[in-house]
């Protein structure tokens, strides 16, 4: 099994990849590309449950505690940008512990210059998402405290 790179290595790569490109309009496309790549999610998730608030397209995410205590977490939307967002997100968070996801606001989305790229309606979706990451964090954190 391979070792999943920590937050700290996932941001930097993202960096070191949006660097790479001088154009808005390149970093648009990739993030494009990104999206086509996002594994669908399941018609049976796609539910109202499911819908993260505060998006302009439909946006689903689901996650799940996995032995070890890692947060698998899925996600899809009907917009190929938002994919593309969704595939940024999972990178920096799918699979981390509860606590890697606290520790770790996702600054480097500023650093890549996203705020930039996006509408304030994307921006504002993107931050609904990042928050709902959190919010399943805070909840399996929550559970295991209970337990």
């Amino acid at each position: 099994m391979t070792q999943t790179p920590t937050f700290a290595d996932a941001a930097r790569a993202l960096e070191e990849e949006f660097a790479l490109f001088d154009d808005w309009r390149d970093k648009v496309e990739y993030i494009i590309e990104l999206g086509k790549d996002l594994p669908p999610l399941p018609e049976a998730y796609k539910t109202e449950a499911n819908k993260v608030r505060g998006c302009q397209s439909q946006v689903w995410m689901v996650a799940e505690l996995e032995p070890g205590g890692r947060i698998h977490i899925r996600a899809d939307s009907d917009a190929v940008l938002v994919k593309g967002l969704i595939s940024l997100l999972l990178r920096l968070y799918d699979r981390r512990t509860a606590q890697e996801i606290l520790d770790n606001p996702p600054k480097v989305l500023e650093t890549i210059g996203l705020s930039k790229l996006l509408t304030p309606g994307r921006s504002n979706g993107l931050y609904s998402m990042v928050a709902r990451i959190r919010s399943f964090a805070e909840a399996f954190a929550a559970a295991r405290v209970d337990a």
